[in-house]
């Protein structure tokens, strides 16, 4: 596949489902970042992914278990942060990451 066919396919701009997929990306990483800059520093690497789902649950993805205890703490700073930038969230889950 040519460099150009590449570029076309995973653009966002486009309507197929791809672009789908690039687009829900940029959201999870916006997103993540959100998050991320309402925790103290500290925190802050600690999030490895966010996603909301239908049903408005935040799920946080962290990067072990004792990472997951702390930020439980934070659940309320994170629905908050998520609220202020337009996301309808009403609950939190902190998740660890399987890999």
């Amino acid at each position: 596949m040519t460099t150009s066919k590449l570029k076309n396919l995973l653009n966002p701009c486009n309507d197929g489902d791809l672009a789908k997929v690039v687009n829900r990306a940029k959201r999870m990483g916006e997103l993540t970042a959100i998050l991320a800059a309402a925790l103290p520093p500290a925190h802050r690497s600690a999030i490895i992914a966010a996603n909301v789902r239908e049903d408005g649950e935040l799920v946080v993805i962290c990067a072990s278990s004792a990472w997951a205890s702390r930020l439980r703490y934070e659940t309320d700073k994170l629905l908050k942060a998520a609220k202020d930038a337009g996301i309808s969230a009403h609950t939190c889950r902190i998740r660890v990451s399987q890999s």
